[in-house]
């Protein structure tokens, strides 16, 4: 007898310790590490790969339109967002496929909120100086997506 896991836990069993690693990563040392993201990606296309072949280009198209906007971003406004932020983007488009869309709109969400919670906090001046690691959030984002049947 052997187990037998879904699509959709295949997914989950690489990119919920994936966002993990991303997360605690990213609050130590505000780096996301690209054998993070690479590894990742390549274990969720063996994932698609066994799981769903035929999702397969579907999830890929879903990295590229998730992570280009905010590689262009990064490259246009350096001081917020990283590269590292753009490459978790497209492993959670590769991921969730259309999903990813939902997830990234709650990722920023719970963003903006935590900066109002900043200003609140600190003050207009010293929350608009001060930075915030954007995995966590990203992270947020992608796993209740998952956890609600994205992917």
């Amino acid at each position: 007898m052997y187990l037998q896991l879904s699509t959709h836990a295949l997914i989950g069993c690489v990119l919920l310790p994936a966002l993990l690693v991303a997360t605690v990563t990213d609050l130590r040392s505000r780096r996301i590490p690209n054998r993070l993201t690479a590894g990742s990606a390549l274990l969720l296309g063996c994932a698609w790969a066994v799981g769903d072949p035929s999702r397969l280009p579907t999830a890929a198209a879903w990295a590229l339109t998730a992570g280009v906007p905010l590689a262009a971003l990064a490259l246009l406004v350096p001081v917020g967002m990283g590269m590292g932020d753009a490459k978790l983007a497209a492993v959670l488009g590769l991921a969730l496929g259309p999903a990813v869309t939902g997830a990234l709109l709650l990722g920023f969400l719970i963003a903006a909120l935590a900066g109002v919670l900043v200003i609140a906090r600190s003050g207009l001046a010293a929350g608009r100086r001060a930075t915030l690691p954007l995995a966590p959030f990203l992270a947020a984002g992608g796993m209740l997506v998952w956890g609600l049947g994205g992917a």
